[in-house]
């Protein structure tokens, strides 16, 4: 059991110190110490750390405020680097976990003050120490633990250790390099200290701008260089140094400035060094070791052929060019024979990109003759690995080359996987038990069922649920309506009225501008509206009611002095809640939703569904509904439609104008003369409509407008915005039928909350009209979060339908071809093609340009298109492939204006082997016009190689015809 002696005055002293949360106190207190003392305060400071963490939090509950309660730590600290005796204990005290802290201190004036009163050996032991302990972590670069190892070592004299984080330490503070003793040390370490670079990467010579006096390394190594404290040279072999260890570009962005900045004469012996960096260095360390060897001169020919094999195979293009440019100027200045050289050429032979290719071959005629035989044909062979055109140019100087091979062609399309469609089978009949169904209608075919069941038989039932329908303003659910007609046919004339919406609080708050002229000058001030004329208040307020907006902070105003200038304008700006008179809801007569806040094809259904509850109330429900399928794909027999009419005539039944609409767009495209005839024959206005319908059915105008965030696009080659969005539009002369226009006209280009409901069965309310269908789907197409998991089924099904197919079915296949994303499945996409190649429904070349604006627009990119178009071709869709390029090449090959880019080379790449693959023939413009750009980069060569493949197939054929 450890016992303390009673507490004396030593340690009551720095107690109180320490309380008061004074560091200056505790170090005149501590100081003032003798010996015993000493080793009190060193007995009992252990202790203390909790009692002085938790008067501070104590105190700062009593007042009721919140600190960051660490001004306890500092006189904690001082108290121990005064107290203990050893460097280790002080060290180990100074920085224990429980002074954790979120900043440094203020000051560390009395901390450095009782250190000083320590023996120098002693302050040099607790400087090193420190240093020793610097991590560079986040903990350290919170606390003082940089900035007092850097002055502990200063003040004390010791030499620094050669220790990374130190190194660190130092250049992360602003240098001085004339009066700071820890430069002779720790310049040479900026070389080998790792995190260096990483700190000075943003480091230049001048200061910046925006502070001229901000002190930069840079530009103290200038002016340490320049007053002469500084060596140059040792400097430069530093940063060569620093070169050959290697490191990212911004780690040695630092180093190359300051070799830049030392700009060092050209020097033979350091060629060695900078041939190394030649071929793995970073672009701007690879660019000051080449300006070195050119600048040295005098390279022999293997120092050339090492230094060129480095470039050649560098990525970046300006390297390469200039390993080119070095070969060549090394021919220019050799005065013998050029055989040394040969194996630079052969270097430049192997290279990947055909640029470099084709000059080296320009650089080896251009310096043919001065090859002896021997080196000659050491050109000559390694000449075999170039392609065909290239080698026959090289021939005419060096004699017969043996081309590389050409590639085989091992393509052998498969067989076209066949699409099976949706059976068309008789539609069921009604359903006879709906109370047991009315909540299972979310399957339309279901719903039908039931609808014709209900008017069939419009009787009493059992009312099912619990009413709780009548709270709701809307029904926006086919079972809210179905469980509505059971109810009304329960009990006739016993529905509520319809819910009153909930108003919410309106307010405002309005600021009044005017403009005035004064003292010849027109400006805008903002006024009191107590200081207009009364009769422009009065017209303010007038204008504000009419419309419906609060008056709000006008309402109650101060008179105050009037405006001695003239007035020229008013303006106000209104804040706050509120609907002005035409957002304002009007009071609803049925329960149907707002159409604008619905898709489409959702909305007929509820329509529908509102027009047999209207007539269940008037009492006007026909027998039967002239709607109903008789296929399962949705579609109505016109025969059928006819007889339907006919027994309406023969009832003196009035059709319902939703449900006469619905059943016209379920027939087919085309019926008999029979038919018609017997349509003719109807009296009623509705069996007159139908007439109309099956002789002069309307066709609507379809189309897909682009745009984004900023407006819409154009044209089609028109630079791709950010935010791409769909607009589809669908064009047609009213018919007068509610249902029709609804379904044919703009879908809206952004999605709602119930957006998309039922869309499994949109296909049967259009069955004739399937590219329709495909325009509602469109919203939903490019947002892969809220789309169906199983949205490219529902696109499939519409193989199955009737009707033409256009932008919007090829758009839904395109963007779902090659998707990128999270919730992107390329695999559907593929399917997708498939089966509308297979289904002869594929609207290929439409597709194809699709395709081009999605990669315009940034919703793709080339490399997952170019996979997706090579399976399905090896899937037997090659002939199709064919026609999606000459879709997409005119949209997405770069404008004469525009700069091509890899994934142009790789389209065009695909295009020639899908030419090749469907056997195609004839020319094609945009190919065309790029084949006819200048230069020879890979874009321009790929152009050209399939526009003579094109133009080669065609001529063939021309001359094996026969006359």
């Amino acid at each position: 059991m450890t016992t303390h002696s009673p507490v004396s005055g030593a340690w009551s002293s720095v107690r109180a110190a320490i309380a008061a949360g004074d560091p200056a106190l505790v170090a005149d207190t501590v100081l003032a110490l003798d010996e015993a003392g000493c080793r009190e305060v060193a007995r009992e400071l252990p202790d203390h750390i909790g009692v002085a963490r938790t008067a501070v939090e104590e105190r700062d509950r009593r007042q009721g405020v919140w600190t960051d309660g660490e001004e306890w730590i500092e006189p904690m600290r001082v108290a121990g680097a005064g107290v203990f005796g050893g460097v280790a204990a002080v060290a180990t005290w100074l920085y224990r976990r429980d002074f954790t802290r979120w900043r440094p201190p203020l000051d560390s004036g009395p901390l450095l003050r009782v250190i000083a009163a320590r023996p120098q050996q002693w302050q040099a032991g607790l400087a090193v120490r420190l240093a020793l302990r610097l991590r560079g972590n986040r903990t350290q670069v919170r606390d003082d633990s940089m900035p007092l190892a850097l002055e502990l070592l200063r003040r004390s004299g010791a030499v620094p250790p050669e220790h990374d984080p130190l190194a660190v330490a130092w250049v992360s503070q602003p240098p001085d390099l004339e009066h700071d003793p820890l430069a002779e040390h720790l310049v040479p370490r900026l070389f080998e200290a790792e995190g260096v670079g990483r700190a000075l990467r943003g480091d230049s010579v001048d200061p910046p701008s925006w502070d001229p006096s901000l002190r930069t390394w840079l530009g103290a190594l200038r002016a340490a260089v320049t007053a002469g404290r500084l060596a140059p040279e040792p400097l430069v072999d530093g940063c060569l140094r620093r070169f050959l260890r290697g490191g990212n570009p911004a780690d040695l962005r630092f180093f190359v400035r300051l070799h830049e900045m030392l700009d060092p004469a050209p020097s033979a012996e350091r060629t060695r060094d900078y041939l190394r960096l030649l071929p793995a260095a970073p672009g701007p360390v690879a660019e000051l070791a080449l300006r070195q060897l050119r600048g040295a001169g005098g390279l022999s020919g293997e120092e050339i052929d090492e230094a060129v094999s480095a470039l050649l195979f560098r990525p970046e293009g300006k390297l390469v060019r200039a390993g080119l440019t070095l070969l060549d100027q090394a021919a220019r200045d050799a005065d013998g024979d050029l055989d040394e050289l040969a194996p630079a050429l052969a270097s430049a032979f192997l290279c990947e990109p055909y640029e470099v290719r084709e000059r080296a071959v320009r650089l080896a005629v251009k310096h043919a003759r001065r090859f002896t035989p021997a080196g000659a044909e050491a050109v000559r062979e390694a000449a075999s690995v170039l392609p065909a055109e290239l080698a026959a140019r090289l021939s005419q100087s060096y004699g017969v080359v043996a081309a590389e091979p050409e590639e085989i062609d091992d393509f052998e399309p498969g067989t076209l996987p066949p699409f099976q469609p949706v059976a068309r089978e008789p539609f069921p009949p009604a359903l006879e038990d709906l109370t047991a169904t009315y909540d299972q209608v979310s399957d339309v075919i279901t719903f039908e069922r039931w609808l014709d069941g209900f008017v069939r038989d419009p009787s009493r039932r059992p009312r099912p649920g619990r009413g709780r329908i009548y709270q709701r303003r809307q029904w926006c659910h086919l079972e809210e309506w179905t469980e509505a007609l059971l109810r009304e046919a329960a009990d006739p004339g016993q529905e509520p009225p319809i819910p009153e919406p909930e108003q919410a609080p309106k307010y405002a708050r309005h600021v009044i501008g005017v403009r005035i002229a004064e003292g010849g000058e027109e400006r805008d001030i903002e006024v009191d509206f107590g200081r207009l004329p009364a009769e422009m208040r009065e017209n303010i307020a007038a204008a504000l009611t009419e419309n419906g907006t609060p008056l709000g902070n006008l309402e109650h105003f101060t008179q105050g002095p009037p405006l001695e200038a003239e007035i020229l304008n008013v303006w106000i700006m209104s804040s706050g809640s509120w609907r002005s008179l035409e957002e304002q809801e009007k009071p609803p007569h049925d329960r149907l939703p707002d159409p604008r806040h619905l898709s489409a094809p959702h909305y007929a259904m509820l329509l529908r569904c509102a027009e047999v509850h209207s007539a269940l109330k008037a009492g006007t429900l026909p027998s039967y509904l002239l709607a109903t399928p008789t296929l399962t794909s949705g579609h109505l027999d016109p025969a059928e439609l006819v007889a339907r009419l006919e027994g309406y005539e023969r009832a003196g039944a009035q059709a319902l104008p939703a449900d006469l609409g619905q059943a016209l767009l379920r027939l087919p495209r085309e019926a008999s003369a029979e038919v018609i005839d017997r349509a003719g024959k109807l009296t009623s206005q509705a069996g007159a409509t139908l007439v109309r319908w099956l002789t002069d059915r309307p066709e609507p105008q379809l189309r897909v407008d682009w745009a984004h965030a900023g407006g819409a696009y154009t044209h089609d080659r028109q630079k791709g915005e950010h935010s791409p969005r769909l607009n589809p539009r669908i064009r047609i002369e009213p018919t007068g039928l509610a249902l029709i226009d609804t379904l044919l006209s703009d879908p809206r280009s952004w999605t709602g909350e119930d957006d998309g409901k039922y869309m499994e069965f949109w296909r049967l309310t259009l069955p004739s009209d399937r590219e329709a269908v495909a325009m509602h789907l469109l919203p939903h197409l490019l947002d892969t979060w809220e789309r169906p998991g199983y949205f490219h089924q529902y696109v499939t099904a519409l193989f199955s339908q009737d009707g033409p197919v256009g932008e919007a079915t090829a758009l839904l296949i395109a963007v779902q071809l090659a998707q990128l994303g999270m919730f992107a499945w390329p695999e559907r996409g593929l399917r997708l093609l498939l089966d509308a190649a297979a289904a002869g429904c594929l609207p290929a070349v439409e597709c194809g340009r699709q395709l081009g604006l999605s990669l315009r627009r940034e919703v793709t990119t080339m490399s997952p298109v170019r996979s997706a178009l090579e399976e399905c071709a090896k899937q037997g869709a090659h002939r199709q492939v064919w026609e999606i390029m000459t879709g997409l090449l005119p949209v997405y090959l770069p404008g004469p204006d525009e700069r091509p880019y890899s994934g142009h080379t790789q389209a065009l790449s695909l295009a020639i082997d899908a030419a090749r693959w469907a056997e195609a023939r004839g020319p094609v413009p945009a190919v065309a016009e790029a084949a006819a750009r200048k230069g020879t980069s890979n874009f321009v060569r790929t152009a050209r190689t399939l526009h003579e493949q094109l133009l080669g197939r065609q001529e063939r054929t021309a001359t094996q015809t026969p006359a």
